[in-house]
């Protein structure tokens, strides 16, 4: 449970509280161990959208949960209003990517922006020197002898159905110097326990199973509303073989992702998937299934938490939160990119999704999908060069 801080002469912690088991339990543990903790709870959504978040994390419900376990626990409890960059920096990140043809994971976009970015100000305020977030990953502050400073370490949740770890890769290592994860070495059941044996009302309250701010998982009708608040509508187009066959039409390469087989047209005699969007020409390219097998992609926008390998390395590669991970060749390229041969195909590697780098439970690195090279297809050629399809 020791967080094992590099400045243990400021015992002051802000923990982002969502109103959920889990950082509630992080604040008593911290409590427990002699942390002066502060709650802070951010206010995402807009007052007059507030309604349509009722029961998401950043919703008035979950303010109100928050508030009750910090006055259950004797801590301070505040409230920020993050509604503005949580638009611009997470909701308008979600629509864009998928404008672009690509899936996005806001996730990953809030803890760097939000969590671990404009939270700072209000930790920083109050005289804090770490923020504290009921993430289900470990992180070491000390060496292994004991002795303090050195790059902190971010580590696998001992939970693997719970672990967080990829969500957190592209935190920054003085972000990373400055956080603690106390949940880190429990598993859910032991965390509910905790909570039901303090009294809290939220021990047994359900995990959010969706991105926070999509309402029903309807994201269809979420980027509906949000285009037109924009001026913006759907990008229509055609559904394409990789031969450049037209199978049909589509009403926007929106409601398209890697990987899918719903929405599709038939008539073909084994099922298809979609193996790629192009949105320049709103082009979603259809495919079998073994048209999703990736021998080949690159990241850009890596962030590296060791030095980053300039000749090939063996790391273990995760390209989605619930992928396992799988062995592949990895090397640094020049812009913060990298090349990642895996060595076995991997199905449905998606553009905009991370590839998160590990060194057995140890994250040490990651970047955001981009170009891909499949094994369907010779030596070298990737979709990119399918795309110059003559029109239908």
């Amino acid at each position: 449970m020791n967080p094992n801080s590099p400045h243990p002469e400021n015992r002051r912690v802000v923990v982002g509280m969502s109103g959920g088991v889990d950082s509630s339990v992080a604040a008593w543990l911290l409590k427990e161990e002699g942390w002066e903790v502060i709650g802070v709870t951010m206010k995402l959504w807009p007052q007059d959208c507030m309604t349509r978040a009722e029961d998401k994390c950043c919703g008035p419900q979950a303010i109100a949960d928050a508030r009750n376990v910090a006055n259950t626990l004797g801590i301070p409890h505040y409230v920020i209003d993050e509604a503005v960059p949580f638009e611009r920096l997470v909701i308008d990140y979600f629509a864009d990517e998928y404008r672009a043809g690509r899936t996005p994971n806001p996730c990953v976009m809030c803890n760097e922006k939000l969590k671990f970015g404009n939270l700072w100000d209000k930790a920083t305020a109050l005289g804090a020197a770490y923020i504290a977030t009921g993430h289900y990953a470990s992180i070491e502050h000390v060496r292994a002898d004991n002795s303090v400073g050195g790059a902190p370490i971010l580590r696998k949740g001992l939970d693997p159905r719970k672990d967080q770890s990829y969500f957190l890769f592209s935190l920054r290592d003085e972000q990373l110097s400055r956080a603690l994860f106390p949940l880190g070495s429990l598993t859910k059941e032991e965390i509910r326990g905790i909570a039901r044996n303090l009294g809290l009302k939220v021990a047994d309250k359900e995990d959010s199973q969706e991105i926070c701010f999509v309402p029903g998982k309807d994201y269809k009708a979420f980027l509906k509303d949000r285009f037109e608040d924009r001026g913006e509508s759907f990008q229509p187009g055609g559904f394409y073989d990789l031969d450049g066959n037209h199978l049909g039409n589509h009403e926007g390469i929106e409601f398209f992702t890697i990987g899918q087989r719903k929405g599709l047209p038939g008539g073909a005699p084994t099922p298809r998937y979609v193996i790629d969007i192009d949105a320049s020409s709103g082009r979603v390219i259809l495919g079998s299934e073994g048209d999703l097998l990736c021998e080949q992609f690159t990241v850009n926008r890596t962030n590296w938490h060791v030095e980053a390998p300039a000749t090939p390395r063996h790391i273990q590669v995760k390209v989605r939160h619930g992928h396992t991970g799988d062995l592949a060749e990895v090397v640094a390229g020049e812009n913060d990119t990298a090349i990642i041969r895996p060595l076995k195909p991997l199905r449905a590697v998606t553009p905009g999704q991370a590839a998160v780098f590990y060194d057995g439970d140890r994250v040490i690195g990651g970047g955001w999908i981009a170009n891909r090279t499949f094994s369907s297809k010779p030596q070298g050629e990737t979709l990119a060069a399918k795309r110059s399809f003559q029109e239908v």
